[in-house]
């Protein structure tokens, strides 16, 4: 009897550790699915995780200085560009003012493009679709104050067609300046009337064509010297005003660097004297300062050589002419474009 009783109590402990063996091994199982499912894996460098809310970081902009300028009596929207270092296309794009530009004194016009508004010559913004775009910012030109007008010389607009066409988009090439003898055109100034249509004066004869070599073309400019005096500055662009000195005698004539259109005739920039502007092309413009007297207005239409000007020492220590050429509103080197003497 006690054998079939050991035997029964053998199959009893066998089974017991058959279910423990079992339950054993579920436990196992279970453990490692648990441990797989909490695997973390971490993404690629660069790669951003399926169902992520993440945003990508906002591309840099250029920073433009800011500012505004009340308009004054005289001012003309060149003078104003000329004096901020801007391009005058530019100028008037951010203050949505068209061909013929016309300000009016106390407008206060800004200085930089409104927000989320690109220069239409600016490089476009990098973005997403082009990583490659940038738009290294503009230099920035001295700020001057405007004075009283003088009474010495007239500076009204003789009457005419627009300046020029449309505003060119980026990218566009610049319109030909017309051929001398064409008609005027109106530069509005700040504070003074439209005129009425009438019969230009005839312009000063301009100056014997130059001997061979004395012109240079560059940027669409067929360039030659404004005086024959030698050069007693030269261009250092940190200068408050950047551009060269020739020397010369009071009364020398002042001559057109290049064939264009006044675009401003007063005194209205200090440290310029008696200072007239002139149009190029829609890319160059050139001043010539401290003269004794000017003899052409805005909107008169000037050929390459022709007397612009007396020199003198307006705004000057001595008698000379301050002369600059600047390229887009930023200042440049004039030996660059003027011919080797």
């Amino acid at each position: 009897m006690k054998m079939p009783r050991r035997l029964g109590m053998l199959d009893a402990m066998n089974g017991s550790l058959r279910w423990f063996a079992a339950s054993g091994a579920m436990l196992v199982l279970a453990g490692c699915a648990i441990t797989r499912s909490s695997v973390v894996v971490e993404p690629a460098p660069g790669v951003r995780p399926v169902g992520t809310n993440t945003a990508a970081p906002a591309p840099a902009h250029t920073r433009v200085p800011g500012g505004s300028y009340k308009v004054a009596h005289g001012d003309t929207l060149y003078s104003i560009a000329f004096r901020n270092g801007v391009d005058f296309r530019d100028l008037a794009g951010w203050n949505g003012i068209a061909v013929p530009y016309t300000i009016w004194p106390g407008q206060v016009l800004r200085l930089s493009p409104p927000a989320k508004v690109a220069s239409a010559h600016a490089a476009p913004v990098p973005s997403p679709a082009h990583p490659s775009a940038s738009a290294p910012p503009a230099p920035a030109a001295p700020v001057f104050e405007p004075v009283a007008p003088s009474s010495a010389t007239a500076s009204v607009p003789a009457p005419a067609a627009p300046l020029s066409a449309k505003p060119p988009a980026a990218g566009a090439p610049a319109p030909a300046v017309p051929a001398p003898g064409s008609t005027t055109t109106v530069v509005p100034v700040a504070g003074l009337p439209t005129p009425k249509p009438a019969v230009p004066a005839p312009a000063p004869a301009p100056v014997p064509a130059a001997p061979a070599g004395a012109t240079r073309s560059a940027g669409g400019v067929v360039w030659r010297w404004p005086v024959q005096g030698k050069l007693i500055k030269g261009f250092r662009s940190g200068d408050a005003i950047p551009g060269i000195e020739l020397a010369g005698k009071s009364g020398d004539p002042v001559l057109a660097a290049g064939d264009g259109v006044v675009v401003y005739s007063g005194n209205g920039l200090v440290g310029y004297g008696e200072l007239i502007i002139i149009k190029h092309n829609d890319s160059f413009l050139s001043a010539y300062g401290h003269n004794r007297k000017r003899l052409v207005k805005e909107g008169q239409r000037v050929s390459a050589g022709q007397q612009i000007a007396e020199l003198g020492s307006t705004g000057a220590s001595r008698d000379e002419l301050q002369f600059q050429i600047r390229r887009d509103g930023n200042p440049v080197d004039p030996l660059g474009y003027l011919p080797p003497r």
